[in-house]
């Protein structure tokens, strides 16, 4: 539910108020009890992140990705878990497969 603004043009009573979207305009004002409030334009609508959780770097360019997919099969290859691995293995159930003789 946003926060809307309102003005009272009587008293000049100025505050927010936590209402929902559908309900009526107020035009009462809490101060002196006039017909001459009225709600002002602003951010009240708007939608607000508040927290943590809302960064920059959640949504990351496409440059960034491919960096870092690079850097991440480089700190592969070089840690020793290359592509060679996965050849060793099918090696080793081919053999294991084959009756011997």
């Amino acid at each position: 539910m946003p926060t809307y603004d309102y003005e009272c043009d009587a008293c000049g009573h100025e505050f927010e108020l936590f209402q929902g979207i559908n309900e009526s305009v107020k035009k009462k004002c809490p101060e002196c009890k006039k017909n001459k409030l009225r709600r002002l334009f602003g951010t009240g609508g708007a939608i607000m992140f508040k927290g943590s959780g809302f960064y920059q770097t959640d949504y990351r360019s496409e440059s960034y990705k491919k960096a870092a997919s690079s850097d991440k099969q480089a700190q592969s290859k070089s840690d020793g878990k290359g592509g060679d691995n996965k050849s060793a293995k099918t090696d080793t159930k081919a053999a294991a497969s084959k009756p011997s003789e």
